[in-house]
């Protein structure tokens, strides 16, 4: 998941175009790639931090909902046990341990509420995006969204080999 080169030519080309739309959306990909400097900054992770957002030089990103630390490292070692995938869709409750599956189905229920939104510092020019934590909820089947994963999990060497990738 978070290893460009080992994604197939249908992914990569995916992942690609969603990132150039995001960054088109906000002023380009420089102001992208330096609001994910940001984010990183931020330790442990900049989704637990209690003001719900995060500033760079140019852009903002914050979401409607504190996330505590507790449904954060589940989230985390979903997404981590699934790090090196090969496909960006695999399922966060494919999972032997019942236990484990149940944590992850209330992390879940907790966390798909949650909306987050970049936006450009004082420009109207442009629109910013909006993304959700999980792209797809049913009963047996949860998949992270991608441009989430991205801007919270993956490094940010990832989200340039993506923005600069040829179709």
């Amino acid at each position: 998941m978070c290893n460009f080169n080992k994604q197939n030519d249908d992914t990569k080309a995916l992942i690609h175009l969603l990132m150039k739309k995001c960054a088109d959306t906000v002023g380009g990909a420089n102001f992208l790639l330096g609001l994910i400097e940001a984010m990183k900054e931020k330790k442990p992770n900049a989704l637990i931090i209690n003001t719900c957002k995060v500033d760079s030089k140019e852009l903002k990103i914050s979401w409607n909902k504190i996330v505590f630390k507790d449904k954060f490292d589940v989230l985390e070692e979903a997404v981590r046990s699934h790090k090196s995938s090969e496909s960006q869709d695999f399922n966060l409750l494919e999972n032997d341990n019942q236990k484990k599956r149940k944590k992850i189905l209330n992390m879940v229920k907790t966390l798909a509420p949650i909306e987050f939104s970049v936006t450009a510092k004082g420009s109207q020019e442009y629109s910013g995006f909006n993304f959700k934590i999980f792209e797809t909820v049913e009963e047996d089947y949860v998949k992270v969204n991608p441009i989430f994963a991205a801007m919270f999990f993956c490094s940010t060497e990832y989200m340039k080999k993506a923005l600069k990738y040829e179709i």
